[in-house]
């Protein structure tokens, strides 16, 4: 098989299901001179616009029939689209047969994902899984060599530019490119069915599985320079930093980008109706979180746990940043700012801060909404549900003799959602609804505990105070302490309640510990790893 360059358009067979932009490229091709073939609501658009179309029906002799499922699958129709121009025994079959040749097909899908989003019926949901489409595109996407394709809205102003570059033709490079387009579109539509097939039959692990997103913008690097790097969405219309709107600043970076979210993911843990809340991410760790009697004093308080981590850090609101916090935030370097809406004089405010990202995202997240989180290994994906665990006040296990106060258990709370975003080992020590101490990444719990507890102390120098922060704070730990070793260097630290899973072999000892240091303990019986 040769490839030819320049292929002129001469016969189009337009079928889609959005018809953003369909008028005008119909009327860019008819005045072409380009035979438009089309079928149903298409075929319907383009006429009503005053232009000619052919039925597909007419073309192939066969009426649409089974409420639309069978219309275009006719080897008129694909022997059109299939047949190399260069082959001679290709030409005469197409002679024999009364075959045109299809120089373009125009095909966006049913919407299937779009009906599986609004909660459709699963009747609604099958109706609406294209057959005849993905066929016409995986057939001229094969024979791109002679055949364009286009599968994307956004790709109608590069076809007619290429058509007017050219005098009516496409270079092989770029009909190509429609290709690798057009099958990444049917590989992302196929695994949008197969993932919701699994869904109804309850299946968390098929026997295979594909992963697919839509390209958000390539970035200048990955985590380092020397790696390159692309953002792409997955369709969903969750708020978080795939849907936000970025108002000002430079692009996004790849660690912006995972920073940023982790920043959201964890402020979207304190709902807005709650009161205001901030948290500071640095390495896609929390440095400072609070809530406060209002925006401005909950971001103060976050930024005292750690001020030196806050430089160049990302900062996640749970309410609409209004101009007294914005001014308090313009007060040091900050790479990003995210939430879910900030008033005309805050933009204002950060307008003067040219590299300083603002980004809205019209919402919290939903801490407990279901979704699967993908990472890569060696040879293979590791895939599982969205850590979306939750524990509340009745959850609580009270397992030593002190009983924790009011205010001991509202903090506990608090230093747990806290604990389940930081890196493990993770130790999170809280006061008064703020962070005081995090120690994240560890490879010993222990050690967790004494870099939280030695920042703190650091912090305590820097504000001026003559105790330690974590003097009558609580502390959370996202496993079970493995020995009391862990635990007793937090009550030394001054903390006075602790939260914790549970589920240790040395449980007892832990728990002994726990009352002969005064501490009140309390279990979860749910752990947060977070690799």
């Amino acid at each position: 098989m040769t490839m030819t360059d320049l292929v002129k358009v001469t016969r189009a067979l337009l079928s889609v299901s959005d018809k953003t932009g369909l008028v005008e490229l119909g009327q860019a091709l008819a005045a072409r001179g380009v035979e438009l073939l089309s079928t149903g609501g298409t075929a319907k658009a383009l006429r009503d616009a005053g232009l000619s179309v052919l039925d597909v029906s007419d073309v192939t002799g066969f009426p649409e029939m089974m409420d639309g499922r069978v219309k275009t699958l006719h080897p008129v129709v694909h022997g059109g689209l299939l047949a190399l121009r260069d082959n001679d025994d290709h030409v005469a079959a197409m002679q024999t047969h009364n075959i045109g040749q299809i120089d373009l097909v125009v095909v966006n899908l049913y919407p299937f994902e779009a009906t599986v989003a609004a909660g459709a019926a699963p009747e609604d949901c099958i109706e609406n899984i294209d057959i005849g489409g993905p066929a016409m595109i995986r057939s001229a996407a094969k024979n791109h060599g002679f055949v364009n394709v286009i599968t994307d809205v956004e790709d109608y102003a590069p076809f007619m530019a290429q058509l007017d570059e050219h005098d009516g033709a496409t270079t092989f490079a770029f009909r190509q490119s429609l290709a690798l387009t057009a099958y990444s579109r049917t590989s992302a539509y196929d695994a949008a069915v197969s993932g919701w097939m699994a869904g109804q039959l309850g299946e968390t692990a098929p026997r295979r599985k594909s992963v697919a997103g839509t390209l958000a913008q390539t970035l200048r690097y990955g985590e380092n320079p020397h790696q390159k790097a692309a953002f792409y969405t997955d369709g969903s219309d969750r708020a978080g930093v795939a849907t936000a709107q970025q108002h000002q600043g430079k692009e996004l970076s790849y660690n912006n980008i995972n920073d940023t979210d982790a920043a959201f993911e964890l402020v979207s843990e304190f709902a807005a109706d709650n009161g205001p809340a901030c948290a500071i991410i640095k390495h896609a760790n929390p440095c400072g979180v609070a809530t406060g009697s209002s925006l401005k004093k909950a971001y103060s308080r976050a930024f005292d746990c750690d001020r030196t981590s806050a430089f160049g850090g990302i900062i996640a609101l749970n309410q609409t940043l209004d101009a007294e916090t914005a001014e308090e935030i313009t007060g040091i370097f900050t790479e990003v700012v995210i939430a879910p809406d900030a008033d005309e004089d805050a933009r204002a405010i950060f307008a003067k801060k040219k590299n300083l990202r603002l980004l809205t995202t019209g919402g919290l997240a939903d801490p407990l909404a279901t979704a699967m989180t993908v990472r890569q290994v060696s040879g293979g994906l590791l895939l599982q549900d969205k850590d979306n665990g939750h524990i509340g006040l009745d959850d609580l296990k009270v397992v030593t003799q002190k009983q924790p106060t009011d205010a001991e258990l509202k903090d506990l709370l608090f230093a747990w959602k806290v604990a389940k975003h930081v890196k493990s080992n993770a130790i999170v020590y809280v006061k008064d609804g703020a962070t005081v101490g995090v120690g994240a990444g560890q490879m010993s719990r222990v050690d967790s505990t004494r870099i939280a507890a030695r920042k703190a102390q650091d912090m305590a120098e820097v504000l001026g105070l003559n105790t330690p922060l974590t003097q009558g704070s609580v502390v959370a730990s996202d496993a079970f302490f493995p020995f009391a070793d862990g635990l007793l260097t937090a009550a030394e630290a001054g903390a006075t309640a602790v939260i914790q899973p549970g589920g240790s072999m040395r449980d007892d000892e832990v728990i002994a510990a726990a009352n002969e240091a005064g501490l009140a303990m309390v279990f979860t019986g749910m752990r947060h790893f977070r690799h």
